[in-house]
């Protein structure tokens, strides 16, 4: 007990947003091990509205609130500074009655949008923290998410086009698809609604490792069903959506794009505004909008890591936060999450991986970020997605080794 009492803690920080953290495996492996041969305890939290953290829902929120005001206040304080206070908090509590202020620093360990709640993190609370590891979740230290989906937009679109390179029959079959769910009211099993637009977001996918393969399959069992029935099985209704997590995380839709708002700013459906005003041709769901271009044979394209209004109408469960998404995204009022002069002075060791070609968390910006954090050492690669964390083990390793100056050929 005493010694476990003595051993540092690292804290982890799962993306999101509104995503509760994964249980490692019974014979813990990848950054688990890691982080445990490194000498630290673990720390996997539940960020609030997540998991065992009070979970957000339309249930759980019509037992507290009647209005859709009040439920968008509640809402505004799940953000990166009220995760970070909780954190602070936890940290306080377990590292009470050690022997020295060294003692009580934690190590903090953020995946995507975990890394966004460190550098928020090393804005509040400096002091209370060792050292900080981001893999793939270098905030862009921005005031509203336009500028993000301006930036991986085409990324997105650079990914369609090597799907399609690896995948070329899936052109005639995805645009089989689409034309098939603009003709066709398609029903999902949990009540919601696979309109074209919801059947693109499964691009979603290719920011991680596999994700091609991922689409692939459900695209060749879809236009299998609409060859052979002509409408989509139970079994690809399901498949199509356990890839898509915005029912049961719904803070995921209502609270994306709000985590870029500052001092201020509105998000107004960002991805939706630049989207219309500057990418409507190469994300075209509208059947008879597609046969009208001038290549009207052209690939469908799929979308990416954005949310969109009419999503509270097509997902079952976000429909009843209809009220409540809307009200969040006219919301102003979002204070800062970051303070840049104390990111500029930071003396803490941060080290940060960032994939060149982040389908999510667009490099440029990533870059911006790392050149005015003080203590900051990044590792640039495009030898993983967005999921490197998950699918290697070398990824922690290698930023343990970059913080212990093991490696300096940056």
């Amino acid at each position: 007990e005493s010694q476990v009492h003595t051993l540092p803690f690292l804290l982890y920080l799962q993306g999101g947003p509104g995503f509760e953290c994964a249980l490692p495996a019974s014979v813990a492996g990848g950054w688990h091990r890691t982080a445990i041969d490194e000498g630290y305890q673990i720390l996997l939290v539940d960020q609030r509205g997540t998991g065992l953290s009070s979970p957000i829902n339309a249930a759980s929120l019509d037992r507290q609130f009647t209005s859709a005001a009040d439920k968008v206040a509640y809402i505004s304080h799940f953000r990166a500074d009220s995760i970070v206070r909780d954190c602070e908090h936890i940290r306080r509590v377990l590292c009470e009655g050690r022997a020295s202020a060294e003692s009580c620093k934690i190590a903090l360990l953020g995946q995507s949008f975990g890394g966004f709640c460190i550098a928020t993190f090393l804005s509040m609370f400096p002091e209370s923290i060792s050292k900080a590891l981001i893999t793939g979740g270098v905030p862009p230290l921005i005031d509203s998410p336009d500028a993000v989906y301006v930036a991986t937009y085409p990324r997105v679109v650079a990914r369609n086009r090597q799907y399609y390179a690896k995948f070329p029959r899936d052109v005639a079959r995805v645009r089989a698809i689409i034309k098939h769910l603009n003709e066709t009211d398609v029903a999902l099993p949990d009540g919601g609604r696979l309109s074209p637009r919801r059947f693109q977001q499964l691009g979603l996918q290719f920011g991680f490792t596999g994700g091609f393969d991922a689409v692939h399959q459900i695209v060749l069992r879809a236009a299998s069903d609409l060859e052979g029935s002509g409408c989509l099985s139970t079994r690809t209704l399901a498949a199509i959506a356990a890839e898509q997590g915005f029912d049961t995380n719904p803070l995921y839709c209502i609270l994306h794009e709000q985590i870029y708002c500052q001092n201020g700013n509105a998000s107004q459906w960002s991805a939706h505004r630049v989207r219309e005003t500057h990418f409507r041709d190469e994300f075209e769901h509208d059947w008879s909008r597609i046969m009208a271009r001038s290549d009207s044979a052209a690939p469908v394209y799929f979308t990416g890591e954005m949310v969109y209004p009419w999503m509270l109408d097509d997902y079952a469960e976000l429909r009843r936060l209809k009220d409540v998404g809307m009200g969040l995204a006219e919301r102003t009022g979002w204070g800062s999450l970051y303070d840049t002069a104390a990111l500029q002075a930071n003396r803490v060791p941060v080290a940060a991986v960032s994939y060149y070609n982040d389908m999510f968390v667009d490099f440029r910006l990533s870059e911006q970020t790392a050149q005015r954090i003080g203590s900051f050492r990044q590792w640039v690669t495009n030898e993983f997605h967005h999921n490197g964390l998950r699918a290697s083990p070398r990824i922690a390793t290698y930023l343990f080794q970059l913080l212990r100056g093991d490696i300096t050929d940056l």
